[in-house]
């Protein structure tokens, strides 16, 4: 999801080889075929289970592949929590994602207000069903002590690569490498490319109960002195579901700077609810607020996931 906080960044792109159990190493001469054109076994050049899948790794060698996207499901997003799904959309789908983000901050320096919208994300599902484009911007305004700025922010770009399903304890695994670019308005960019990666676990427990999690390092810039510094982001969300239609979710999560001059830590908690339209439509609502002096004191935010497939 985007909205009003730091972003996520980077770019990769690998194609397939070898599993295993528990570790990705060969075993048994069995490999896991990837970047072909059909899906049709190819027994008599790889032996004995080359398929291609819906991940790029599998976690143990079989004649079938698990996991991957279900477009006999409904659409999973990456809003409105924090932490991103863990699941890509599907070779050819295409998942568009906007909100909006009312945030407030009341701390010695002043008091700000600031709205994002429409924070738009897309996700489109090339090359094969791990792989996703992923490209995002939104629009800002900002009120700090009465004087008001507004402008867009810096273009996100990035790949998300399903790398793993969830198989008993070991879970569903995906890698988003991203970057923002330096396109936003004056008031908002950073003038500067800043890399970075994400990576995603997480467990489907029962038909009810999910949990993930997120690890990610980005490259950002410090608002007081303009230097660079490495900005780690931790999270950790438990989803719900209370209906066919109704779902739930309660998250966990933080902004870790590493040798940064001013950025201090932040830490969040939120919540919120997911409405399914249908399969392909999904509606949102959220709020968080800040459990440290570092983070803003609260925000409230809406959003609207559609899948075209």
């Amino acid at each position: 999801m985007l909205y009003s906080f730091p972003g996520r960044q980077f770019l990769l792109l690998t194609c397939a080889v070898v599993t295993s159990s528990a570790a990705f190493a060969q075993d048994n001469g069995c490999s896991v075929f990837e970047g072909c054109n059909s899906c049709d076994r190819v027994d008599e050049i790889f032996s004995p289970c080359q398929v291609c899948c819906g991940t790029l790794f599998q976690w143990s060698c079989t004649n079938l592949c698990t996991g991957g996207p279900d477009l006999d499901a409904p659409l999973v997003t990456d809003r409105p929590d924090f932490t991103e799904a863990s699941s890509t959309v599907g070779l050819g789908v295409a998942q568009l994602e906007v909100g909006y983000t009312y945030t407030r901050d009341d701390n010695a320096t002043g008091r700000t207000r600031s709205q994002s919208f429409p924070e738009p994300l897309l996700r489109y599902g090339i090359l094969q069903d791990w792989l996703e484009l992923r490209i995002g911007w939104t629009y800002n305004i900002e009120d700090t002590n009465g004087v008001q700025v507004d402008g867009g922010d810096d273009l996100y770009v990035g790949f998300k690569i399903g790398l793993t399903p969830q198989q008993g304890l070991l879970p569903e695994m995906a890698l988003i490498p991203q970057v923002t670019t330096a396109a936003g308005a004056a008031a908002f960019t950073t003038n500067e490319f800043l890399p970075g990666a994400n990576w995603i676990y997480g467990w489907e427990i029962n038909d009810c109960l999910s949990t993930a999690g997120s690890t990610q390092f980005n490259r950002s810039i410090d608002d007081g002195t303009g230097e660079a510094y490495t900005e780690w982001a931790q999270s950790w969300t438990v989803a719900y579901s209370l209906s066919d239609q109704l779902g739930a979710y309660t998250e966990w999560f933080a902004f870790i700077p590493h040798s940064a001059d001013t950025a201090a830590t932040e830490h969040y908690f939120n919540g919120g609810f997911t409405w399914l339209l249908s399969d392909d439509i999904q509606w949102d609502i959220r709020a968080g607020t800040g459990l440290n002096g570092a983070a803003a004191d609260y925000f409230i935010g809406t959003g609207l996931s559609l899948r075209y497939r």
